[in-house]
């Protein structure tokens, strides 16, 4: 034991090594992001201050009743986002956030920009918006026309020097009209990007731009409607009012995804529009709300598809830019932007959990426990990690899923090399003669391989071919060989997919059980299904063999259920793993019993009980066998199929049983005979029947009596 353990603990250190080897250098982040937006979509849920964010969407609603019932083109002109602004106002709006670029003159007139300014200075805390960049805008110094920020972020300087964060620092920028800049509470950096597989799942939340600091249109609409908030940063947090926020080295924030595109309650600006005209002649609002943005903040944004700014992120592969920002506010508000898992933590605990993968596994054996032990331990990092973003934090699953899998591996090849290659001989030496299931008993448990037996319930199967005396008699030894050889195959092929044993052939005959070694809780239905599919097999095989040797081929089966001792008997030097009862010894009466009634196919009334309804069946009789006291009720499993097809001379075949169970033999015989063409088992009972009226018994008790084996 002590040799398997430290075989597991090389193999976890193997696979710790060689996962952490990947993820350092970011080989795995493609993956990782792949899992991470199924953790976001799977644990997506509104926060406490999910309702304190309204949107408001220029639709392609909007957009159609912008055309069609006022004949604006697009873009529109802005004093139509001057309406909107007043509707704000009006609503009791905290701040209002634009994530529009108005960067160029209305096409209007100046009136209309004017227009636009005079609305946004009436109005509640506006943020407007520019673009900040390293290829993409005009200004590379701060155009003396436009404020100067309002707020400062304290041990900035410091930060960015221990981190070197120079993605914060953008030389580029495109500005709004002096109408929108000059009046703007805020000025925010509305540029947003993506990870490298081009989805988008954090958030800047500052910029520096010739020394000026740019908040994102989340912190933007914050400090528009808290001026006095003070902001410092240090290590892995922004301190925004006290309260701190963490951040990587780059200054960007994990986005905490309340839900799909929609989760923020959201309105259309044709129904905002209208609303404000109705009020302004008081008339009724489209929209009946009242305070409808009393104290909570408003963003207004795109998501027409016309309009590109619809973007993928982990819960939407198609969402509004503008929910973007939407979330990150949301997430500031609430306080729970996501936190990374520290660097020491996630491989202290990849390196725990491979190494405890490692040493499990090396101690269990067989197919079942150790599939049992590898999907635990590659569930576990999922479950850890789903844990650790229901608390807040982004654990990395792929590092630790590589090296659960990368230890199983390596422990699998470990043990190839050493108790591998010894069960592979063994189930080499034994495959001809024994079944899988008692080769892979055997490997398990090298003690069975002794005299003695236990115990159980069983489902016995023998089968037998119909006039295989004769027909071996015509045959060369060859021909003989090679027919029995093919047929037996086949139908051990079939025993052995159903669970089955086979004990032992003898010439011909086949005789199998299930439920041993191994519990099969089914075994009766795995019993019955195996003997219908071996003759629909034999059936396929006849008309072949009919060519090769003039003649058909038709097997007859028994079964039945009951205890019966099971093991390995037999001397010290030689034993078969085989069963011995009562139970055996009806099932191979039941095999024989199949001549007296024209079928093929019989099993137990004990049998039937396990099968609870899994199959059709037809009761055939209740017959008294040799060495048995007790009547035993018999049946012939069917097929759905079949037994759909003769349904109807099956209810008449039961009339005439009925009838021949209480003695009224003339009775049964005309019901016999109207199937007599069709089925030989009435016509066996037609003629029973006759000979039962020739000599009628003194006291009957509608059993069969079968006095042959």
């Amino acid at each position: 034991m002590m040799k398997k353990l430290l075989q597991g603990l090389l193999a976890g250190i193997l696979g710790s090594a060689i996962a952490l080897a990947f993820w350092f250098p970011g080989w795995l982040d493609r993956w990782e992001g792949k899992t991470w937006d199924w953790r976001a979509q799977l644990l997506a849920k509104p926060g406490r201050a999910t309702d304190d964010v309204r949107l408001i969407l220029v639709d392609q609603k909007s957009l159609d009743w912008g055309k069609t019932e006022n004949g604006l083109s697009w873009p529109w002109p802005r004093e139509i986002y001057g309406i909107i602004l007043d509707y704000c106002r009006r609503q009791g709006a905290k701040a209002v956030l634009f994530d529009v670029l108005f960067t160029e003159p209305s096409l209007y007139g100046v009136a209309d920009d004017r227009s636009f300014g005079t609305a946004i200075q009436n109005g509640p805390p506006f943020v407007g918006v520019l673009f900040l960049g390293e290829k993409t805008g005009a200004e590379r110094k701060w155009p003396p026309s436009v404020p100067e920020p309002g707020f400062r972020i304290d041990g900035l300087d410091r930060w960015r020097k221990q981190t070197g964060a120079g993605e914060t620092r953008l030389s580029r920028a495109l500005f709004p009209i002096p109408e929108v800049a000059a009046n703007s509470s805020i000025l925010a950096d509305t540029h947003l990007d993506p990870d490298p597989d081009n989805v988008y799942r954090r958030t800047k939340l500052f910029s520096v731009f010739d020394g000026r600091i740019l908040p994102c249109p989340a912190l933007g609409a914050y400090l528009a409607a808290n001026p006095a908030t003070t902001l410092g940063i240090s290590g892995s947090a922004l301190s925004v009012g006290g309260r701190p926020v963490p951040i990587d080295e780059k200054g960007n924030a994990l986005l905490h995804f309340r839900g799909s595109s929609g989760t923020h309650q959201a309105y259309g600006a044709a129904a905002i529009i209208q609303s404000e005209l109705r009020l302004r002649e008081g008339k009724p609002p489209v929209i009946p709300e009242k305070d409808l943005f009393r104290d909570r903040y408003v963003m207004v944004g795109f998501s027409a598809p016309g309009l590109f700014d619809l973007r993928p992120t982990p819960v939407s592969g198609i969402y509004p830019g503008i929910e973007i920002h939407a979330t990150a506010l949301d997430n500031l508000l609430s306080g729970d932007f996501l936190k990374r898992t520290p660097t020491a933590f996630l491989l202290t605990l990849t390196l725990l959990i491979t190494l405890l993968t490692g040493c499990v596994t090396a101690r269990v054996s067989g197919i079942a426990k150790s599939l049992t032990v590898y999907g635990f331990f590659l569930l576990l990092p999922t479950v850890f990690c789903l844990a650790a973003y229901q608390n807040g934090y982004w654990l990395p699953l792929v590092v630790q899923e590589v090296g659960v899998t990368l230890t199983l591996l390596a422990a699998g090849m470990i043990y190839y090399t050493t108790e591998g290659r010894q069960k592979l001989f063994i189930k080499n030496a034994f495959k001809q003669y024994l079944s899988p299931a008692v080769i892979e008993e055997l490997i398990r448990y090298p003690d069975r391989l002794k005299l003695g037996g236990e115990r159980r319930l069983l489902s016995i199967f023998f089968s037998d071919l119909e006039g295989f005396t004769g027909i071996s008699e015509g045959l060369e030894p060859e021909a003989l060989t090679a027919l029995l050889n093919e047929y037996l195959s086949a139908m051990t092929d079939i025993i052995h997919e159903e669970g089955g044993t086979v004990d032992k052939y003898e010439g011909d005959a086949i005789i199998a059980f299930w439920n041993a070694p191994l519990p099969l809780p089914d075994h009766a239905v795995r019993c019955v299904r195996a003997a219908l599919r071996c003759q629909q097999k034999l059936a396929e095989m006849r008309p072949a063999i009919r060519e090769r040797i003039g003649k058909d081929l038709r097997m007859r089966i028994g079964i039945n259920s009951g205890p019966a001792v099971v093991g390995n008997l037999g001397s010290h030097s030689r034993f078969d793993y085989t069963m011995l009862g009562d139970a055996v010894n009806l099932a191979a009466r039941l095999e024989g019993i199949n001549k007296q009634f024209g079928t093929y196919t019989i099993v137990s009334q004990a049998t039937l009980e396990l099968l609870a309804g899994a199959f059709p069946v037809r009761e055939i009789s209740r017959v008294s066998v040799v060495g048995r006291r007790e009547p035993v009720t018999i049946h012939e499993p069917l097929t759905p199929e079949e037994y759909e097809i003769r349904k109807e001379d099956f209810t008449i075949f039961a009339d005439g049983l009925e009838k021949f169970y209480r003695g009224r033999f003339g009775e049964a015989e005309a019901v016999f005979d109207r199937l007599k063409e069709r089925d030989r088992t009435a016509f066996l009972y037609a003629e029973k029947c006759r000979a039962l009226i020739a000599r009628p018994p003194e006291d009957w008790n509608g059993v069969w009596i079968v006095t042959i084996k």
